[in-house]
């Protein structure tokens, strides 16, 4: 019997990829923090580690969409330094 594997949808290019190799970022009451260990609490948008799909979900607005609340452009600055520095 095959073991089962979560899959997610990427808000930048809408492929759809098991969850261990997207980036959750995730929304609490404290704000807006990227999740590697996919563990924190709150609403979740996954996104590929590529800063291409990056670009498409800032330019979709998808992270936005997807977590309900208008995303600072610091936080975008963050997410590209993490996605360089990972790569």
């Amino acid at each position: 019997m095959q073991e089962y594997i979560p899959h997610r949808k990427c808000v930048g290019c809408m492929s759809i990829k098991p969850k261990r190799e997207l980036l959750r970022i995730v929304r609490t009451n404290e704000g807006i923090f990227i999740d590697p260990k996919q563990k924190m609490p709150g609403r979740g948008a996954y996104i590929c580690k590529d800063l291409g799909c990056l670009k498409l979900a800032i330019k979709k607005k998808g992270l936005e969409r997807s977590l309900k609340i208008n995303i600072p452009k610091g936080f975008y600055e963050e997410l590209e330094r993490f996605l360089k520095d990972g790569q």
